[in-house]
């Protein structure tokens, strides 16, 4: 249908009622399909898909007929608004509704003003909470970028790059679940985990030399490191990828003129390397770090928060879905978006500078 034909009144008018017969005809055939779910699922695919491109044909085709003072704010609306739309009921609602439980009481009933935050800031559980955020914080993000960038410039130097960044990069692939899963095999001690009549692999190499079996999750304090390991094997692949990227756009005459002047392998990591895609770094950076705060599988699956190894997000989960309180939960859901948002404003004014500058 060209523009001529989407300005005719008669058209568009057959257009849009097109479109009404098949959003709400499919939605009702849907619904009798409730008993053949595998035909169920293929006629949604076929649909859904269908029908938004439909549905977006047709309000473009409306927008088109807009005076062309608002015409082309009409066409943005009709593209972005959806989305923008979705944004706001996925997002700042839920945001909004959480912000006005965290000062109820736990049945959301009560209005009891700032007690739930004070026990976020005060209560001796929650304070284990931030410290260990903070441990992933600082370790899990220093040693996933730092390995990322340094297997990013090895395997750049090796004729087996794409196989040593494969095998990097594979655990990515992972669900986190299904890591903490793997590594709980890993960590295993006779008389806990999945099977009491064996030892995990750490165990069996540590045996193996002599050493003594060890329940590494109980061990206070350093039982968190055991689970930053976890970390630090899946995002040290996304670093490498990222970094390798940059590393790879560095003008070879960079490197050739330092080559020339004397300089070794070394100081063109630092002075050459590390300068040029500083950017890259802190936009791996910060993306680890505001994975590291919103953590939650990792713990949940290997310790459930328990023997010092509880997070943040862990100890919302609990109290939302364990204990029943939703006002110490949503409590703890703002502190957690309040620590993470100068991070993403951050990140925002990053990209746009980087933006500009191009």
């Amino acid at each position: 249908m060209d523009i001529d034909s989407k300005r005719n009144p008669v058209a568009l008018t057959g257009l849009v009622l097109i479109t009404l017969v098949v959003l709400v005809g499919g939605f009702s055939l849907l619904q009798r399909m409730q008993d053949f779910k595998v035909l169920m699922t293929v006629f949604a695919v076929i649909w859904g898909l269908g029908s938004a491109a439909l549905l977006f044909f047709t309000l473009n085709a409306v927008a088109e007929t807009m005076p062309k003072k608002i015409r082309s704010v009409s066409v943005a609306v009709v593209f972005a608004g959806p989305a923008v739309i979705l944004l706001f009921w996925a997002l700042v609602i839920p945001t909004l509704r959480t912000l006005r439980l965290s000062v109820l009481d736990a049945h959301g009933d009560k209005f009891i003003g700032l007690a739930n935050f004070k026990f976020a800031f005060t209560d001796p559980i929650m304070l284990e909470a931030f410290r260990n955020n903070l441990l992933w914080m600082i370790f899990g993000t220093a040693f996933s970028v730092i390995m990322g960038l340094l297997i990013a410039v090895l395997a750049d130097r090796s004729r087996r790059e794409k196989l040593f960044k494969s095998l990097i990069f594979m655990p990515m692939a992972i669900s986190f679940v299904g890591a903490g899963v793997i590594w709980k095999f890993v960590y295993n001690y006779k008389g806990i985990g999945f099977n009491v009549t064996e030892i995990g692999l750490m165990n069996a190499i540590v045996t193996f030399f002599g050493g003594e079996a060890q329940a590494w999750l109980l061990v206070p304090f350093w039982n968190n490191f055991f689970l930053i390991v976890i970390m630090v094997w899946l995002q040290t692949g996304y670093a490498m990828v990222i970094m390798s990227s940059a590393i790879k756009a560095i003008p070879g005459e960079i490197n050739e003129a330092a080559c020339v002047d004397g300089a070794g392998p070394i100081t063109i990591f630092f002075k050459i390397t590390i300068p040029y895609i500083m950017p890259t770094i802190i936009t791996v950076t910060t993306t680890i770090l505001i994975f590291s705060l919103k953590l939650f599988d990792i713990v949940r699956v290997m310790t459930g928060g328990n023997f010092g190894t509880n997070v943040i997000a862990n100890e919302f989960y609990l109290r939302q879905f364990t204990y029943g309180n939703s006002g110490q939960a949503s409590a703890i859901a703002i502190v957690l978006l309040i620590v993470i948002v100068p991070v993403l404003l951050y990140n925002l004014r990053d990209f746009r500078a980087r933006r500009t500058l191009k």
